[in-house]
């Protein structure tokens, strides 16, 4: 089914990114487990609170598990300079995940029969809920809440999917491929969602004495 298919490829990239970040922070081999998998799973655990599924059902992720910890493992023990390609590709993966997860929340959505709502919803949170929990374990500014436009695309997704206009599976390709096109495509260009800051300007004081 195209949802498996978006799971097995949102779980991979999230899985890389989150167990990169953690080698980032020097975490153990323990941490990069936990963020990889938290990266991986936690969006799909706050859409499914959000759908009101039994977070039971958590556990019934088949041979994703086993995927996501062999990604892990391979990622922990691949050399440092394979690992250093990741400031180049590293917002590549996200931009995966991304697509990949927020494709496969709507999907999930619409296949219960909700409302064009919901579906925009579990787009968004199964697209960047894994990435706001990652960023937080890292101890780093979540980044769908900084100025980029980030959250967007998965809504575009959840709206393009809630809406039926992607109703086939070369549709549901089509759009995860430009999904991904657009997110690269605003980090290059440098596309920023408006911003307001309270924060005043400190004034400097001149040293009187002399």
């Amino acid at each position: 089914m195209p949802w498996d298919w978006f799971n097995l490829i949102g779980t991979v990239a999230f899985v890389i990114s989150g167990a990169i970040i953690a080698m980032e922070e020097e975490y153990d081999l323990l941490g990069v487990i936990v963020l990889g998998l938290a990266t991986a799973f936690g969006g799909g655990i706050l859409r499914n609170i959000l759908l009101d599924i039994p977070l039971a059902s958590f556990w019934n992720q088949g041979n994703l598990f086993t995927i996501a910890l062999v990604t892990l493992l391979i990622v922990f023990v691949l050399p440092r300079k394979i690992i250093g390609y990741w400031n180049r590709w590293g917002l590549f993966f996200d931009a995966v995940g991304l697509s990949a997860f927020a494709i496969q929340g709507a999907l999930y959505a619409t296949k219960m029969n909700y409302p064009l709502s919901a579906t925009i919803v579990a787009a968004v949170l199964t697209g960047i809920g894994g990435g706001i929990i990652r960023d937080v374990l890292a101890g780093r500014k979540p980044l769908v809440f900084q100025e980029e436009i980030y959250a967007v695309w998965a809504m575009v997704a959840g709206v393009a999917v809630g809406l039926n206009w992607t109703n086939s599976i070369p549709g549901l390709y089509t759009l995860f491929s430009a999904i991904i096109a657009f997110r690269m495509f605003s980090v290059y260009r440098g596309w920023k969602l408006p911003r307001r800051t309270l924060r005043t300007t400190a004034v400097p004081t001149v040293d009187k004495q002399m």
